[in-house]
C-alpha cells in the first residue's frame, strides 16, 4: 500500500509548456513533478526527485484526452494489377 504525503488536484499545480511537466512544491525544498505524458497513460502519482515522498494528482482524464488528435492506423494501399 503507498503512502501519500497529500493529495493534490491538478490545478494547483504549476504547468511548464517546454517540458509538459507538472510541478508541486515538496516540504523538502524540491518540487514534486509528474509529465503530461504519465498523466494521459493513467499515472497519478507524482515524485519528489529529492526524497521519497509521493502526493497522489486528482485529474480528469477526460480533460487531458479533450484536443488530442488520435491519428488512425495507416490503412495498406492496395496496388491495382
Amino acid at each position: 500500500m503507498t503512502v501519500f504525503h497529500d493529495e493534490i488536484e491538478i490545478e494547483d499545480m504549476e504547468f511548464d509548456k517546454e517540458t509538459e511537466t507538472y510541478y508541486y512544491p515538496c516540504p523538502c525544498g524540491d518540487r514534486f513533478e509528474i509529465t503530461k505524458e504519465d498523466l494521459l497513460n493513467g499515472e497519478d502519482v507524482a515524485k519528489c526527485p529529492s526524497c521519497s515522498l509521493l502526493i497522489k494528482v486528482i485529474y480528469n482524464i477526460d480533460d487531458f484526452l479533450e484536443g488530442e488528435e488520435i491519428s488512425a492506423p495507416a490503412k495498406p494501399v492496395l496496388e491495382k494489377a
